[in-house]
């Protein structure tokens, strides 16, 4: 079966809600939806170019079954929706022999198979689902493997709960317990269409019992064909939203690990996501599969060449330490930062954000973890440098990382942050449309400027410099209250005069005169200074 193309559709985006500033992926999931992502997709259908026969032990028998089979491929020719009737009452012949049926199955298959616009709704109208399922349990493995891959193509369309309401699943699940590797893979294939349609079908399949024979054929695969399709059926019994119990799905994380310490080329990006699919959410989740001890694998990949391999692998780190500091420092011990440095030059997009994301949910830590971070200077001089030149989706994660370090470290982090550039690159976001961003920026700089203050460093001059004094007093028309109400507070806490007293208000002795407003001598300058607003003295 490792011959079958394959055409894949659909994705979903994972989410996590966080009440700190360890976000998960909530804040960007309805975008990521609308975006064709490089995960592992929910649905594969076997074109029709394969002409693999199910494999038998002895080899004379494969030689006599292999000539069969394609004796079946050449006549079985049907691939429009008007051969429907006359397969249909193949199967419906009182004397219809198996090379009757698998002639007729073929056909189906064939039909079924083809890249644009098969006839699954008329398929589906000849009442033919039935015989299909049927079909499941008979005793030839070659009529059983092509009713297996018929409704496996239908799955993988927009009918799966046609297959599913067809009596299909359960039988399914017995098959992959089937003496026939081939039997098992295929089965195992449209078991994972249907789950991957919908939370409901997914847990359905669950039900069934489907994961524990899953697991079986994982521990000991016939063909790495067979491993492929069965860890890829597996990562899509844990996706979706709402995500399936923990304790369902349990029992498949040693599997899955073994097969990342394994490094297998043919199920190491399924078992990757999966493990993401498992660990998105809360602690619980995160733990069970953080204490498999999987960790430094998942981060050894990283370094690989393949993007495929790297994106699953960091959604996975990405999603440990969104969770609590244990998890969090879990994934440091493991060298994360060293690795990471790298990805911040990544030519995929999405690699360069997501690895921002992990870096900003570990800035999110606590004080020693931050100053782990902080101590790799030329890595933070990276995430500085995305936030003022990337595009906007790494921009925005870039600048959470860099914001967190402001809010959430000491004073040494924050000089530190501040010497490699970080208050030029957050004043470079202050005048950003989103409200959440200029938020986190501008309470980023109000953390920078109360250090500086209270350690005699003229970060207010930096900040000026930076043009981040006119854009934060621009904000004072946002109309985000939040946004403005912090403007006002940074202007008044930092750049207004001490007690509320205007320099130029306080009345001078001008000869047997009070003058108020700008001394005469400095009249010129002041003017030049405050041509928006000039002032006359009068005296009384």
């Amino acid at each position: 079966m490792a011959d079958r193309s394959s055409a894949r559709g659909k994705s979903f985006k994972k989410g996590v809600d966080s009440d700190t500033n360890r976000r998960g992926r909530n804040d960007t999931r309805l975008q990521l939806r609308k975006n064709k992502r490089e995960e592992g997709l929910q649905k594969r259908r076997a074109m029709g170019n394969a002409t693999q026969t199910p494999v038998v032990a002895n080899p004379e028998q494969q030689q006599q079954q292999q000539q069969s089979f394609n004796t079946v491929e050449k006549k079985a020719i049907a691939t429009s929706a008007a051969d429907i009737p006359n397969l249909s009452r193949m199967f419906q012949k009182v004397d219809a022999t198996d090379d009757d049926i698998l002639l007729a199955i073929t056909g189906f298959r064939k039909m079924l198979s083809i890249e644009k616009n098969p006839p699954v709704r008329q398929v589906i109208d000849s009442n033919s689902l039935p015989k299909f399922v049927q079909l499941l349990t008979h005793s030839d493995p070659k009529i059983q493997f092509e009713a297996a891959w018929t409704l496996t193509n239908i799955a993988s369309t927009e009918y799966t709960r046609s297959v599913v309401n067809s009596g299909a699943v359960p039988v399914l699940v017995q098959m992959l317990m089937s003496g026939n590797p081939d039997v098992r893979e295929q089965s195992a294939w449209c078991l994972g269409n249907i789950a991957g349609d919908a939370p409901d079908l997914r847990d359905m399949v669950l039900d069934c019992g489907a994961l524990d024979s899953l697991i079986m054929n994982i521990a000991n695969p016939a063909n790495d064909s067979l491993l492929g399709n069965v860890v890829w059926a597996l990562s899509n019994f844990c996706r979706g939203k709402p995500q399936p119990n923990i304790d369902q799905i349990s029992a498949a994380i040693p599997h899955l690990v073994q097969l990342v310490k394994d490094s297998n080329k043919v199920a190491l990006m399924d078992a990757c996501w999966a493990l993401s699919y498992i660990s998105d959410g809360d602690d619980e989740r995160i733990g069970a599969v953080v204490n498999s001890g999987v960790t430094p694998y998942l981060v050894q990949l990283l370094a690989s060449d393949n993007a495929s391999i790297v994106t699953p692998a960091l959604r996975t780190l990405g999603n440990f330490v969104s969770g609590d500091d244990t998890h969090t420092q879990a994934v440091i011990n493991a060298n994360v930062l060293f690795k990471a440095e790298k990805l911040m030059t990544h030519p995929k997009r999405n690699i360069r954000k997501e690895a921002c994301w992990l870096l900003s949910n570990i800035a999110a830590g606590n004080s020693t973890q931050i100053s782990t971070l902080m101590s790799n200077p030329s890595l933070i001089s990276a995430v500085i440098a995305l936030v003022r030149n990337a595009e906007w989706e790494v921009k925005k994660e870039a600048a959470w990382t860099i914001c967190n370090v402001a809010t959430g470290g000491n004073d040494i982090t924050t000089h530190q942050l501040c010497e490699l550039g970080g208050i030029d690159a957050i004043c470079s976001i202050i005048d950003v449309a989103d409200p959440k961003i200029l938020m986190i920026a501008l309470e980023a700089i109000d953390a920078i400027l109360k250090v500086g203050k209270q350690s005699g460093r003229d970060y207010m001059g930096f900040v000026d410099e930076c043009d981040g004094l006119d854009k934060i007093e621009n904000l004072q028309e946002h109309e985000n209250h939040n946004v403005y109400d912090k403007a006002v507070y940074i202007i008044e806490q930092y750049f207004g005069v001490e007690d509320g007293e205007d320099e130029n208000l306080v009345p001078t002795i001008n000869g047997d005169t009070f003058s108020f407003g700008i001394p005469t001598a400095n009249k010129g300058e002041q003017l030049e200074t405050h041509q928006q607003q000039p002032l006359q003295p009068f005296n009384f």
